[in-house]
């Protein structure tokens, strides 16, 4: 009887090793599952490849998701071990101990340890995210901007100066984009409405505002987002390298139409920017050349009318 008592507890002990070491497996396998996705685009599929510091932010997100599956599997294993080894059995009396202070401070340090390396790594990347770099030789002839700063944010120039600025305007439920030419006259600027035109190969940098309520800019394929504020300036930006198609969506709750509040970018080769920007120009000057006859008309029109003797008897 003895000996087969000893038997069944030594097949549930058996039963028990390999439930465990299931366990640790499986917790194993989902925590490589995880990493190999985040060393993948599974986890970010619309972040990145549109511009350097897209792939920077996309980079820096991976990096961070990584050293959390390491301490979730770390986590997750040590809560299995526990609940396995030290599970409560039938008449069992648990030791009565006050705590493990090598353990106490192995972790503590631990934690030390992976917010310093987070913090290292996020600053180290930090500057490649906001800082532009240069265009490229073949890009859009641009000026030398300013370097602008305020209260709350402040854009960096590129280490030769130049840049593409446009100004971006969010409005509800619509997104205004200016082309700041050389003559300080702002009335007579390019602009457009709902899809931003770029050169490829070239940096451009954008002045953020909003008209009405607070919105946020982001094309998630071209950086990280930035928010429009009324009354303040944020900044951001961007280089594509070739011609392609960027979505976004205002990432601000802005009111009922929020949802159709798209963000376009759509990136050509400097020669056909410069021919949309004279073929833009163009077209603005003429609907206001054409809007000024109308007006002209009207007001000649209404005069005439004035001025025409009256039908009725005195």
């Amino acid at each position: 009887m003895n000996r087969m008592r000893a038997a069944l507890a030594s097949d549930r002990s058996r039963n028990r090793r390999r439930a465990f070491a299931l366990a640790i497996a499986s917790c194993l396998l989902g925590g490589l599952a995880l990493a190999g996705g985040a060393s993948a685009d599974f986890w970010t599929p619309e972040s990145g490849g549109g511009s350097e510091n897209a792939e920077s932010i996309d980079t820096l997100y991976k990096i961070v998701l990584a050293v959390a599956a390491i301490v979730f599997i770390g986590v997750e294993g040590a809560l299995i071990y526990s609940m396995v080894k030290f599970r409560a059995r039938k008449g069992a009396v648990p030791a009565q101990i006050r705590g493990n202070t090598r353990l106490e401070i192995g972790w503590t340090l631990g934690a030390a340890v992976v917010l310093l390396v987070l913090a290292v790594v996020t600053f180290a990347m930090l500057d490649d995210i906001r800082t532009p770099e240069n265009s490229d030789p073949d890009g859009y002839p641009t000026p030398v901007v300013a370097d602008v700063k305020n209260a709350s944010a402040y854009q960096p120039r590129p280490p030769n100066g130049r840049s593409l600025k446009i100004q971006v305007n969010g409005q509800r439920y619509v997104w205004r984009y200016t082309y700041p030419d050389a003559d300080d006259n702002p009335l007579n600027n390019t602009f457009n409405y709902t899809e931003l035109v770029v050169p490829t190969k070239t940096t451009v940098t954008l002045d953020i505002e909003a008209q009405d309520v607070a919105h946020s800019w982001w094309i998630p394929a071209l950086g990280g987002k930035a928010d429009a504020v009324p009354g303040h300036t944020n900044f951001t930006w961007f280089k594509i390298d070739k011609p392609g198609f960027y979505r976004g969506q205002c990432a601000e709750l802005c009111g009922r139409n929020h949802a159709d509040m798209v963000a376009q970018v759509r990136a050509i080769e400097p020669a056909a920017f410069k021919t949309y920007l004279a073929t833009k120009k163009r077209e603005i000057a003429e609907n206001n050349a054409g809007a000024l006859e109308r007006r002209e008309a009207d007001a000649a029109k209404d005069a005439s009318a004035n001025d025409a003797p009256s039908s009725e008897a005195p």
